[in-house]
């Protein structure tokens, strides 16, 4: 009891741990099973574990292939919620890039990690392809924490994000249908009888998939399932999935699972993210039980194995020569610079997906007496932690040393996506900046995105925001809501994360007209609440520029558009093309000279001279 209670206390600790100094959490976990694992057995009194997993006669917790089995539906469970988050229209519209890293780039990795496995530690074919297999896989659990402080471009950190994600349950696919195929192989031998039970295996693992996918969700569209039991009957339907292929095939139940998770992913169903949160939370519990687990299971010796200049060669080569081999040739002929193909080269950490699968198959080998498979834990073990250790402490230095590294985050984050936020976001697009809206309005968001703008669909109280590496390079916030709570919990919560430049918030009603009141933080004037704003943009949907002659043309402007509830200054434009945010301390331009212009919301004022408008190419209505 004492030891399975410390398990869960440790690994919600190693996962706190993770979260505080920004690192991925299966480092802290696999240290800390290795603490009380191995590593024990050094200095504990009796020469024993602190925690042993398997039953010995006198002390461990699961009895027998106990372990293998809870391993086993541990690992299900966490490749049906990889599978759900894998998309077709995602992988369509990542680039062309990203589609090359999960095919040519996983190709390359598992044909040289294999021949590099095989002639340096003279494993079989079969052995060593499983272990090129089983390193395929990065994942967003190791990527996210590793740049989630290294402001890069967009491009940069979108490939890396999304190869983490598609490649994670791909990955695992590949290394399952490996693994089944050495298991077929060691029963029948490598003839046309193994073949058909590897035929076998897909047929069983693909149909009971897929069938009981559309099953699951023709009962839940049906709501034949209340929505307080919606939960708990997906998990039995994913464990029930995992043994009946098992008794019809054995060795598909993964297979199965991740083709469930996978096809119900790409359906239209309703309570898809609400399934998604779950089974995150049921992971992130699993996951800590199960490396603490895996890793205080292994022995002694198993490390002892890794004590070998072979262990240093076949890890440089993975990292140093098959991971940057692989990027630049998925990366040739690509928009990305030389060295954005070398950062992203540089970054490859594996991930909890590789790990997991690593002991579950290196201890079935094993048991099975498989020339070679007691390398299999420990060589990928050594991988993760290796990739791991070696991205979170020297990703942020390199990227400074190759110019990856951005001095000033020039992106802004817009909370709110109402009319006006989507003139002003395409007017700031068109100028060159990187903008992201946020909004959980689903309806503002897609004509957002019809506007060819970035927009999320997210609630500004929600954690995910921070996790989410493509905005590094945001350096400034402007909360448009019209609600003032949200607006100040914004630049509250997110000024340090994302206005590091600058946090901005509409004035409130309050607020308006008082100078007294003037808070540093407002936008645009005093005189500009959302009402105002929305007005504006309602009236005459089209942003305008106008020259300036100096500071005192600019500021008689300024007292112009106060009085004029359908014109609202936003930008300043400087001759370099530099667009500077007009706060409600509107005076604060010291040194406005003849090239400046001036960047308003609102009827076209008279006389203007302006250069430029950008027009709405939609109603409040909708997208025309």
């Amino acid at each position: 009891m004492i030891e399975l209670a410390g398990i869960i206390i440790l690994g919600i600790i190693a996962q706190w741990v993770a979260w505080r100094l920004k690192l991925p959490a299966i480092l802290p976990l696999i240290l800390i099973g290795l603490i009380v694992g191995p590593i024990a057995t050094l200095y504990t009194q009796d020469g024993s574990k602190l925690i042993e997993p398997i039953w010995n006669g006198s002390k461990g917790l699961f009895p027998g292939e106990s372990l293998y089995y809870f391993v086993s539906l541990a690992i299900s469970i966490i490749l049906f919620e990889g599978g759900l988050t894998l998309k077709r229209s995602e992988i369509k519209n990542v680039g062309p890039v990203i589609t090359k890293l999960i095919t040519l780039g996983s190709l390359v990795t598992f044909f040289a990690a294999g021949a590099a496995a095989h002639f340096i530690f003279g494993l079989s074919w079969q052995i060593s392809f499983l272990f090129s297999a089983l390193i395929i896989v990065t994942g967003p659990t190791v990527i996210t924490p590793i740049l989630r402080n290294i402001p890069l471009k967009k491009d940069v950190s979108t490939v890396l994000k999304w190869e983490g994600i598609l490649i994670d349950p791909i990955g695992a696919l590949a290394a399952v249908l490996v693994f089944e195929f050495i298991s077929v192989g060691e029963v029948e031998g490598y003839t046309l009888k193994a073949l058909t039970e590897f035929g076998k295996i897909l047929l069983f693992g693909f149909s009971f998939g897929f069938t009981f996918a559309h099953a699951l969700v023709f009962v839940i569209k049906k709501n034949f399932i209340p929505h307080y039991l919606l939960n708990v009957v997906s998990l039995s339907a994913v464990l029930l999935v995992f043994v009946e292929s098992e008794v019809f095939a054995h060795e598909s139940g993964l297979l199965a699972v991740v083709v469930m998770g996978m096809v119900m992913g790409n359906i239209n169903l309703p309570n898809i993210k609400e399934l998604l949160y779950f089974k995150e939370s049921l992971s992130v519990l699993l996951i800590s039980i199960l490396f603490i687990l895996l890793s205080a299971n292994i022995n002694i010796a198993d490390l002892q194995l890794l004590l070998t200049w072979q262990t240093i060669a076949l890890f440089a080569i993975i990292v140093f020569l098959i991971r940057p081999i692989g990027v630049l040739l998925c990366t040739q002929g690509s928009s990305l610079k030389w060295n954005e193909r070398i950062f992203i080269s540089w970054v490859g950490p594996r991930g909890i997906v590789a790990a997991g699968i690593a002991s579950l198959f290196g201890s079935k080998l094993l048991a099975r007496g498989e020339t070679g498979a007691e390398y299999i834990t420990p060589l990928v073990f050594m991988i993760v932690l290796g990739t791991v250790l070696l991205n979170a402490t020297t990703a942020r230095i390199f990227a400074k040393i190759i110019g990856v590294f951005l001095k000033k985050s020039e992106g802004i984050v817009i909370i709110g996506s109402s009319l006006a936020s989507r003139l002003i976001g395409a007017y700031l697009q068109e100028n060159g900046r990187h903008v992201v809206l946020i909004d959980n309005n689903q309806t503002n968001v897609e004509k957002a995105k019809n506007l060819g703008l970035e927009a999320i669909n997210s609630n500004i109280y929600a954690d995910t925001l921070t996790d989410n590496i493509e905005l590094n390079d945001v350096g400034y916030l402007m909360a448009l809501t019209g609600n003032s709570d949200i607006n100040q919990y914004a630049i509250d919560t997110y000024k340090d994360e994302f206005g590091e430049n600058g946090s901005f918030r509409l004035v409130t009603s309050d607020e308006m007209g008082d100078p007294e009141k003037n808070p540093k933080e407002g936008l645009f004037s005093h005189t500009d609440d959302f009402i105002k704003l929305t007005e504006a943009a309602r009236k005459n949907p089209t942003i305008h520029e106008i020259d300036l002659n100096d500071k005192e043309h600019y500021e008689g402007l300024i007292e112009i558009t106060k009085a004029d509830g359908d014109v609202v200054p936003i930008f300043l434009k400087t001759p370099e093309g530099e667009l500077l945010i007009i706060s409600s301390y509107s005076k604060d331009f010291m040194d406005i000279t003849k090239g400046y212009k001036l960047v308003y919301l609102g009827k076209q004022l008279e006389g203007s001279g302006e250069e430029a408008a950008l027009e709405a190419t939609e109603s409040e209505e909708g997208v025309t």
